[in-house]
């Protein structure tokens, strides 16, 4: 009688030791998709530029491309890239930063001359969830952050129970994808405020993605010249 009832203790310790640690897990992934998602980078200015063209319904489902585009980068970090050569990143970055340049080219364009009317009655959903999916595809920012952080983190809760390395997907994604719909809500907030902060909102969009299309893509033409030379 006694055995059994020390055999239920340690079962009780060991259930509450094993919920600790997934709560673990779980704070370190609503933690690191919080951080990821207030950081500047270039789908948030895609965001942005959506949110200022296109209003803030059209520009919602493109909160969710992480969803889409995280799934490859994270089987590509995780048995690829880890030991594929630089020169594969810096590639990526060249061509991210092209497309980059592309859609700033076009935002401006927006700035420029469409109207609110025009611009809110263009840009299927589908389409624009599938372009924010293409930018994290070709930004070396995803790859570079599963491989030195998220990664081992997930591999490791993975290996100790399959529920901690689910646990940390979920609560990186809610963060994540919880904090692009703030930011969009945010913006669409300031722009329905005055028309002018809308169209200052939307300049402001074709600046960022200008900023970081020529940041990554010099930084990879840098980066591969180094290597030839070597």
């Amino acid at each position: 009688m006694l055995a059994r009832k020390e055999s239920y203790v340690k079962v009780a310790i060991c259930s509450g030791e094993g919920v600790k640690h997934l709560l673990s897990y779980i704070l370190q992934g609503l933690i690191l998709g919080g951080t990821a998602a207030v950081q500047p980078g270039p789908l948030q200015a895609y965001l942005l530029s959506l949110t200022s063209s296109l209003g803030w319904r059209r520009a919602l489902p493109a909160t969710f491309a992480p969803l889409i585009s995280d799934g490859p980068i994270l089987i590509l970090m995780l048995l690829v890239l880890t030991s594929a050569p630089p020169i594969l990143l810096y590639s990526l970055q060249i061509a991210g930063g092209l497309f980059l340049l592309y859609l700033a080219w076009s935002a401006f364009k927006n700035f420029r001359t469409a109207s609110a009317i025009e611009a809110k009655t263009s840009g299927a959903p589908g389409q624009n969830i599938l372009k924010a999916a293409f930018i994290n595809l070709l930004s070396p920012n995803p790859y570079i952050f599963w491989a030195t952080i998220a990664g081992p983190i997930l591999i490791s809760g993975w290996r100790e129970a399959t529920r901690y390395g689910i646990g940390f997907l979920a609560g990186f994604y809610v963060a994540l994808i919880g904090g692009f719909m703030g930011f969009v809500a945010l913006f669409a907030a300031a722009g329905r405020l005055d028309e002018r902060v809308n169209s200052a909102l939307s300049g402001l969009s074709a600046v960022a993605l200008f900023i970081f299309g020529v940041f990554h893509l010099g930084r990879g033409i840098v980066q591969l010249l180094n290597i030839v030379s070597r």
